[in-house]
């Protein structure tokens, strides 16, 4: 894991992201999927939260974290997930139990196109901190910009 520091008292973790496959495991009863801290799941889950019920037509997240790891998993229905990292945009359509969306560090993060249906989990590392949100576009682009001169 690498670490970026961006002035004199804030280092901000890599970015990432990873789409993960889960191991389902069934027989004629139905199926199951056992999630278990590093072993699927690459850290120690201390927050879940799940997203349902979304009004169509209307996005979630805009943010970014400075240091929070989570794993997004659409347990019920899709959603698309939009994402940007040092400049590179991607976006990742769950719409399965068996995939998660590992999200680390200085992401910007964007829910889009929930289905009616969908219950969109949330594992994270790290108990709720407002400190560690990055809330406006600006702010999250200032901070990619500082981090990258720093690296130089």
């Amino acid at each position: 894991m690498q670490y970026h520091p961006i002035s004199h008292d804030i280092i901000l973790m890599e970015a990432k992201t990873e789409l993960l496959s889960f191991p389902i495991h069934g027989d004629s009863r139905g199926s199951l999927i056992a999630l278990e801290c590093f072993e699927e799941i690459p850290f120690a889950i201390k927050r879940i939260y799940y997203i349902f019920g979304t009004q169509k037509n209307t996005p979630r997240g805009f943010h970014a974290h400075k240091e929070l790891k989570q794993i997004l998993i659409s347990v019920s229905g899709s959603v698309t997930i939009h994402c940007e990292q040092n400049s590179c945009k991607r976006k990742y359509f769950l719409n399965s139990p068996d995939k998660g969306l590992l999200i680390e560090g200085l992401v910007w993060r964007e829910m889009h196109d929930f289905s009616p249906d969908c219950v969109l989990l949330v594992l994270a590392n790290q108990h709720y901190d407002e400190n560690d949100y990055i809330r406006t576009y600006e702010e999250f682009k200032k901070i990619v910009l500082q981090s990258l001169n720093h690296e130089e």
